[in-house]
């Protein structure tokens, strides 16, 4: 076959891979002009990367780029469109597959199902939206394996196919700078629980609406987490039916938030193993992903905190809910379209001392801090992603503000593509700058 890989990234790669094994024809179609493709495969770089698309027999989309913006330069590609996601699915040796969305909360809860199920001796191959393409590994799996999927909405909105057991997590308002509106946005993540058949498992959050609404479709069980009969909390422990896995000051995730995740992963390993001594020593161990409320360093009486990966309002929210102590935020970005007057009266509520605001939205934040200064003035300074401006001086700004005993907290409510390269690049740079920082006495 003639087959077009939309995108060269590791997605892209691993796709390139898995058909030039199968003796297919390949060529790479990217934006970037710069991008270094395979000598034997065949490039369509640069502007016209989509064009006459629909001379392929395949067309292997790159998770980032919506199928609509093939279709709108290749209008009868549409039953040629597919991503590997949607191969992997249709070729994996086994159906012990378990998906987990959400709007946050996907990677954390994907690698606590893995670990579990790995504590019960089990072969795990963890993946998706978590940063290892499936199809990178798809050829090393046995009937008898387990695969966890960590699957974002650019994966799922044309997914053909659904896991066994299928998780979602909290769903709010997110991506609306990729998806038309927000039931372009629930309706592809609904498509995790769509394929299911009456043998499959579907688990929800109990007490969010749009979770509960997407496994509705779904024709297999239903289960609810964050509630019984599902893992849920009661009398300081985690539960599963009258059973306590460990109490949550046991947990070393921090906040509450991640008691939700807790759950959604017990709920989920519950269905194949009853091993509750797995369950536990994961639990009480994990300490959780890189730049998600990640503890960075203590420098002369701060504790400075690595949350880039939360790009949303509510992420912060929950962020700063996270902590006691007086924090001093460090919040903006790029622009997803999202509302931060729920931030602000968080921010105005809490014991947030000064914000430091950063990028096109920290400009948004300042203006509603500086609008609603009568409910409580709460200090801030300004870095316009226009300003020549490092995250050393960034962190600088947020030190300057801080005493002992507080916390310079790094959760920025937006995404990062207007002065880095993406979350970990941010979270990267925000950490070797508080390394950075000199103790008194050096």
């Amino acid at each position: 076959m003639k087959i077009a890989i939309i995108g060269f990234n590791a997605e892209g790669l691993a796709s390139y891979k898995y058909f030039t094994n199968q003796g297919h024809e390949i060529t790479i179609c990217d934006q970037s002009e710069s991008v270094t493709t395979p000598t034997d495969a065949k490039a369509q770089l640069g502007s016209g990367y989509l064009d006459n698309l629909d001379i392929f027999d395949l067309i292997v989309r790159t998770p980032g780029l919506p199928p609509q913006k093939i279709l709108e330069k290749n209008p009868s590609a549409g039953s040629k469109i597919t991503s590997g996601t949607n191969e992997f699915f249709k070729v994996c040796p086994t159906k012990n597959i378990i998906g987990v969305t959400g709007t946050k909360g996907k990677g954390t809860t994907s690698t606590l199902i893995a670990k579990i199920l790995e504590a019960d001796g089990k072969k795990v191959y963890l993946g998706g939206n978590i940063g290892v393409p499936a199809l990178s590994f798809v050829n090393d799996i046995r009937p008898d394996d387990w695969v966890v999927l960590e699957l974002s909405s650019f994966q799922l909105i044309d997914l053909r196919h659904s896991p066994h057991i299928s998780v979602c997590l909290m769903i709010e308002s997110e991506h609306l700078n990729w998806h038309t509106d927000m039931q372009d946005y629930t309706g592809a993540k609904q498509n995790i629980f769509a394929h299911q058949t009456l043998e499959d498992i579907a688990i929800y959050l109990a007490e969010n609406d749009n979770s509960k609404a997407l496994a509705s479709v779904s024709r297999g069980q239903k289960i609810p987490y964050f509630a019984p009969p599902g893992a849920h909390v009661a009398n300081g422990a985690i539960q599963i039916g009258d059973q306590i896995v460990c109490q949550t000051t046991e947990l070393k995730l921090l906040g509450q938030h991640n008691w939700q995740n807790v759950c959604a992963a017990s709920t989920a390993a519950w269905q194949i193993t009853h091993n509750m001594e797995a369950l536990r020593s994961v639990l009480t161990s994990f300490t959780g992903l890189p730049y998600r409320l990640e503890f960075v360093r203590e420098v002369n009486g701060v504790k400075y905190y690595n949350d880039s990966f939360g790009t949303t309002p509510e992420t912060a929210i929950v962020a700063i809910q996270a902590f006691d102590a007086p924090k001093i935020m460090i919040v903006g970005g790029s622009e997803k379209g999202a509302d931060y007057q729920d931030l602000v009266t968080t921010i105005i509520n809490s014991n947030v001392k000064h914000v430091v605001c950063i990028g096109i939205t920290g400009q948004k934040i300042a203006d509603i801090l500086e609008a609603r200064k009568n409910e409580r003035c709460v200090t801030y300074t300004i870095w316009s992603s226009y300003d020549s401006i490092t995250m050393a001086e960034i962190v600088e700004t947020a030190k300057n503000e801080a005493e002992p005993g507080d916390i310079v907290l790094l959760s920025c409510a937006s995404a990062s593509f207007d002065m880095f390269k993406d979350y970990k690049d941010r979270g990267k740079q925000f950490n070797q700058a508080v390394q950075s920082l000199a103790s008194i006495g050096q």
